[in-house]
């Protein structure tokens, strides 16, 4: 069984990802209780405002001056899957598009010809602590969909799948899994492409628990087991120490088992592309003279425009989880 493995390796925060995925990054944030502008209530002396990424008291101001996180920037060529475990984010892009997701929510944004966006994490308890967490893929677009219109769509946790067994819950944000059928992703995604083996499952295994995943359709298929909480796992027979990145062989069926506590695993699958990638900073095109277009477009047309009289929007203490589409399609969430 031990060939079943195909590579281990250490996680960070930021993950080193297989084609169609460029990289994941996995945000743990322990931030105080928030303030009356929903920044956190703590002296902000020492952190490096405006690139604070050093983890001061267990927490990033990141690119953020009053409220944590990343004010508007631009991106071309692909797309961000944003899984929000605990805490929340503020979305407003450059179509016009507004939202707070977050406990479970993700959201899906296709990037493709240009979008400008800002994620901001509004500190919304002000006795604290307000946790955040949660994972950014940053998974590639073909070239034939590389200048698609912006799309984002949001899945709500209430709305999102589960397969459940004794002692294992599986949460099926993409790739359908053993007759549970995902939500829709953008429509000019890879993971709309059913012959793109596309799939993203959060795996959630008690302690003793086990689980065998099935094959994916082809072993042209790259499947990799991101078990980033827990002591450690046991893949295959195999026991391995964690966290990790463990990379299957994607045509067969392989069991985990939670044999050192309770673990958690992020699953990406997916066929890989095959073209070439040329990334610089937010851009991620084919060919060199492609990204030098991508800066130029941007310097020329800014993407549209930021139509926010900010540069960090955040939404009122009280405005609860909403998605506020480009063609002004309201979405509520309880």
């Amino acid at each position: 069984m031990a060939d079943l493995i195909q590579q281990v390796s250490p996680l960070g925060q930021r993950w080193q990802t297989q084609d169609p995925f460029l990289f994941c990054v996995h945000h743990l944030d322990r931030y105080p209780g928030g303030n009356e502008r929903l920044g956190p209530a703590a002296s902000l002396a020492g952190r490096n405002i405006g690139q604070d990424f050093a983890g001061k008291d267990g927490w990033n101001m990141y690119h953020g001056d009053i409220v944590p996180g990343f004010p508007q920037h631009p991106h071309r060529g692909f797309e961000t899957v944003t899984i929000v475990r605990q805490g929340y984010i503020d979305h407003s892009d450059s179509v016009g598009a507004t939202a707070r997701f977050g406990m479970g929510d993700v959201q899906w944004l296709t990037a493709g010809a240009g979008v400008v966006h800002s994620e901001m994490f509004p500190l919304l308890d002000p006795a604290g602590p307000n946790t955040l967490e949660l994972f950014q893929i940053w998974l590639n677009l073909p070239a034939k969909n590389k200048m698609a219109a912006p799309y984002f769509t949001m899945l709500w946790d209430k709305d999102i799948p589960r397969l459940r067994a004794p002692g294992v819950e599986v949460t099926v944000i993409a790739g359908a899994l053993e007759g549970v059928t995902p939500l829709a992703p953008p429509p000019e995604s890879w993971g709309a492409d059913p012959a793109a083996d596309l799939a993203i499952w959060s795996i959630a295994l008690a302690d003793g628990a086990s689980w065998t995943v099935p094959p994916a359709h082809a072993a042209t298929t790259v499947r990799t087991l991101h078990q980033f909480a827990g002591a450690g796992v046991r893949v295959a027979g195999r026991d391995i120490p964690g966290p990790a990145a463990i990379q299957v062989k994607s045509d067969e069926p392989v069991t985990i088992e939670a044999n050192r506590g309770p673990v958690e695993i992020l699953l990406l699958q997916g066929r890989p592309i095959g073209e070439p990638v040329a990334q610089y900073g937010p851009f991620v095109m084919n060919t060199r003279e492609q990204l030098q277009q991508a800066f130029a477009d941007y310097q020329r047309t800014q993407f549209g425009g930021w139509p926010f009289p900010a540069n960090d929007p955040v939404f009122p203490r009280d405005a609860g989880r909403f998605a506020k589409h480009a063609d002004g399609r309201v979405e509520r969430v309880a």
